[in-house]
């Protein structure tokens, strides 16, 4: 009996380091070397930091403004112009995303011109 506890012990230490080996070994690399950055990916990605910084700093500006570091004078001098960059930013994203998809970006921001209602282009409003 004290064989067959063994030999299967044995044979469950096998099992467990065959099924484990393939998580424990290091993948190969395909390649070392970064990808060449095209340069309308450069542009998406300077427009992305662009639209993180407004945001950001929209963010920073309203947190101080609840927080009461900043008094309503100063908020409103400069949370026009944070809204602006950040509003350009998500337009310049969007015409990007446009022009790759063939989607235009205004699809979900047209209105009735009777009521300004949102226009819904799949009929569920």
């Amino acid at each position: 009996m004290s064989i067959a506890i063994a030999l299967s012990a044995v044979l469950g230490a096998v099992c467990v380091v065959l099924v484990a080996l393939p998580f424990l070994r290091e993948p190969e690399p395909v390649s070392d070397e970064l990808e060449e950055m095209t340069p309308e990916r450069q542009r998406r990605l300077a427009l992305a930091e662009e639209r993180d910084r407004a945001l950001s700093a929209l963010k920073e500006l309203e947190a101080d403004h609840r927080a009461r570091r900043i008094n309503d004078e100063d908020y409103r001098a400069s949370i026009g112009q944070l809204r602006r960059e950040a509003a350009g930013a998500l337009r310049a994203l969007d015409r990007e995303n446009e022009i790759d998809s063939g989607i235009p970006a205004d699809v979900t921001n047209e209105t009735d011109t009777e009521n300004g209602a949102p226009v819904d282009p799949l009929g569920y409003l």
